[in-house]
């Protein structure tokens, strides 16, 4: 466990809103609560603080350590004293969604009503959603500009989001990995991984609760589906390869090859902790998201508000969210005049680059986020 250049031990905290929440489907939350984590100190203008945004399995405990834990938050590379998101010089907050499964009201959260757990009760959010709920924890922070927004993948479209509709509340935007809406191709791998959970038994129509179990399989097929597409074939190969479990052939069907042996880990793991009713939620946020949908398709009128600098990164291997996806927000944001840098970074690993200490990567964001730092400093 190295916890060199960690912020060490941290706690997740939690703010309770009792005021009602009209959501975008026109649902209404009668109260809510996020669960959150800060790393980092807020300065007495409150102008160094940075919003984190999570991506779909993502949550609250981005940097750090909890107690009695080995593994550190799932941004870790990045936050802390020294590295890229500096905590000797921004406060950083992470936390988990409305409708997530890790302390922040979701579908596995009492309804208030029936006092059993929402289940498939608890509404349909998006990111518009979620975003409101963002600024309404900064609000209680006493934060009125973020310093900057970051996140990647799903965490990405989130920064858009923010730009667009809170756009005198940040004054930088780091989308990494992500894209300006899904492609037909990334819609079908989220109804594959919906089908394979609500075609489970043990699902129960979302109900699962109540009979004391979850649809495991549902959700390890959903998984290994999802995980297949965040890593790239040359990732496979080196990690891989064709290697054999045992070093020769079982003329079965158990996992003979090593990567079999790792999509079946990786989604046994993931099925004892993620809810599957916020799993459904969080594919169809990500379905639902296209800013521009209400400008005729035109991204570029979608940002012609915005008004904060934007750095956009991509990674050469990632065909889930490829560069050009990410050079549509970059022609968007140019063709409405708006201050952009953006990257291609080499990488071998696929989507998931952008959880990963990639050099190149890192160090970009480094030199980004000095920028900010001495924008900060050299303030009036």
């Amino acid at each position: 466990m190295n916890r060199e250049h960690s912020v060490g031990l941290v706690h997740p905290r939690r703010q309770n809103f009792e005021e009602s929440l009209t959501l975008e489907c026109g649902r209404i939350l009668p109260r809510f609560e996020l669960v959150y984590e800060t790393y980092g100190t807020l300065n007495e203008d409150r102008s160094n603080a940075v919003l984190v945004c999570h991506a779909l399995s993502g949550h609250h405990h981005a940097a750090g350590f909890h107690e009695g834990e080995e593994k550190p938050g799932w941004w870790d590379v990045c936050i802390g004293p020294g590295k890229p998101i500096d905590t000797r010089h921004f406060f950083v907050v992470a936390l988990n969604n409305l409708g997530g499964c890790h302390g922040s009201t979701g579908p596995s959260s009492p309804n208030p009503e029936t006092g059993l757990c929402y289940g498939p009760d608890f509404p349909v959010v998006t990111v518009r959603d979620w975003i409101k709920t963002q600024a309404l924890l900064a609000d209680t922070l006493g934060i009125t500009c973020w310093a900057a927004v970051i996140g990647g993948s799903l965490g990405g479209m989130q920064v858009l989001q923010w730009a667009i509709d809170f756009p005198n509340r940040l004054k930088h935007a780091i989308v990494i990995a992500s894209a300006p809406k899904l492609s037909a191709q990334n819609i079908a791998f989220n109804e594959v991984a919906r089908q394979a959970i609500i075609s489970d038994p043990d699902f129960h129509d979302g109900r699962f609760y109540e009979y004391e179990t979850y649809p495991r399989r549902g959700l390890i097929l959903a998984r290994m589906v999802g995980h297949i597409t965040y890593l790239s074939d040359d990732a496979m190969r080196i990690k891989f390869g064709r290697d054999l479990r045992s070093g020769k052939f079982h003329f079965g069907f158990d996992a003979e090859f090593q990567v079999e042996s790792y999509l079946r880990h990786q989604g046994e793991t993931f099925s004892r902790y993620f809810d599957a009713n916020t799993y459904l939620l969080m594919t169809r946020a990500l379905d639902y998201f296209d800013p521009a949908r209400e400008t005729d398709d035109r991204l570029d009128l979608a940002l012609a508000n915005v008004q904060c600098s934007f750095f956009v990164v991509a990674f050469t291997t990632d065909w889930r969210f490829s560069p050009e996806r990410s050079q549509e927000i970059v022609d968007a944001l140019m063709a409405s005049g708006k201050d952009v840098s953006s990257v291609i970074v080499d990488a071998p690993q696929g989507h998931d680059s952008f959880l990963l200490a990639v050099p190149r990567y890192m160090d970009l964001l480094q030199t980004y986020f000095g920028r900010i730092y001495e924008e900060l400093i050299h303030a009036p």
